[in-house]
């Protein structure tokens, strides 16, 4: 019992530690100097937002959480490589 305490103490700090970056890069991302800064700190965030969803799986006994975690991954991938083609083309084709 007193193991499961101390597990589950340690995935909230990570938690806080990880929502506490995606604080930090919220900040880069609101602030950044040039559209590319910006990017580079919404796919951190995304980043950062899987690696809270694989915890938050983990945490509490919900494997299905790492499917959606992979998902958003993707998706992050694929919208960070759309929009820098679109900023630096001006269209996606």
């Amino acid at each position: 019992m007193l193991w499961k305490l101390r597990e589950k103490r340690v995935f909230d700090i990570a938690s806080v530690a990880v929502t506490l970056a995606i604080m930090l890069t919220l900040y880069r991302a609101i602030k950044g100097p040039t559209v590319y800064d910006r990017v580079l700190a919404a796919n951190a965030i995304g980043t950062k937002v899987v690696v809270l969803l694989a915890l938050i799986g983990f945490a509490y006994g919900r494997p299905h959480f790492l499917d959606l975690a992979v998902v958003y991954t993707l998706i992050n991938f694929i919208a960070t490589i759309a929009f820098l083609k679109y900023s630096e083309m001006g269209r996606l084709d």
